[in-house]
Parts: structure tokens; sequence; C-alpha cells
């Protein structure tokens, strides 16, 4: 699958990409972030959480590693910048959490990637030519994003758009 770009010109914009690729996700889809320190990972994942129909605010688990949200379809957001080894995910019980019933939002996922699902969405963000500027580079992979990837494009384009 080629990938797909957006750029977004400040949090704003950000979070309401992420609201768009939440609308698009279904229990048992894992997300992928990744970027640099301060690029806008967690700012997406609330979008997401709100596309996912979460009201209630949605935090960084920089430090908790594992944070979980009720919702229709919950949300698993999972902040792995802390850890050492990809045991220590295994050891917070990770294998269960990842599953069927939830969307599974994985922040510095690069560093884990052995042991998530090969059937995952992938998003990077990068800083862009403006101090706010990102550029979201987005990549479907796995058989399940097949029959999505014409309303992940649409959800793209109508982020350059706004």
């Amino acid at each position: 699958m080629t990938t797909l770009r957006a750029t977004t010109h400040d949090s704003l914009e950000t979070h309401a990409l992420g609201q768009r690729l939440g609308a698009l996700l279904r229990a048992g889809d894992v997300v992928v972030l990744d970027g640099e320190l301060g690029v806008g990972k967690t700012v997406l994942a609330k979008g997401i959480a709100v596309g996912l129909g979460i009201s209630e605010p949605v935090v960084s688990p920089t430090f908790t590693v594992v944070r979980e949200y009720d919702a229709p379809t919950p949300l698993v957001h999972v902040d792995v910048y802390r850890l050492d080894h990809v045991q220590e995910l295994h050891d917070l019980g990770f294998d269960d959490l990842v599953g069927e019933d939830a969307v599974t939002v994985v922040e510095w996922g690069d560093r884990v990637s052995a042991v998530l699902p090969s059937d995952r969405l992938r998003v990077l963000l990068e800083p862009g030519e403006g101090d706010d500027d990102r550029v979201v580079s987005v990549d479907a992979l796995g058989v399940s994003w097949g029959d999505r990837r014409d309303s992940l494009a649409a959800a793209l384009t109508a982020a350059m758009e706004s």
C-alpha cells in the first residue's frame, strides 16, 4: 500500500485528523504512533479517542504505560517510551489488552513493532515547514485495511482541506 500523507498546521488540526481516523477504527484495530518527542502523538491519540466516542479527558500514559477508556468501542492507550525491554510490555499484560474488544493505540510503537500485530495502522508524525506544522504519514498494513483504504484516504484529504 502507498503511504498516505496530510499536513496539519496546529494542534487543533492534528486533533481533528485524529477524530477522523478514530471514526474509521473498529474493535481489534491497532494504531501505532511514531515520531520524535513533542511532535503531537498524544494530541492525535486524544482526537482518536473523541472519534471513538470517548468523552472523558484522555491523558498521556507515559508514566502509567497503559490507560483504558470505556466507550462503545473501548480504547487502550499505551505509551512505551519509558520501557527498556519488550518483556516489560508482556509483564504488563499487553497481550491480553490487544484484542478484538478494543482499539489499541501505541505511542512510540516502533520500539515494540516485533510484538505488535502485522495488521495495523502506522502513523508517523514529523515536523513540517512551519513551527506548528506536522506532516502525518499513514501506512495501512494488513488485510483488514484493504476495504477501508478509500475511507482512510478521504479522511486525510478532508484534513488537508479544512
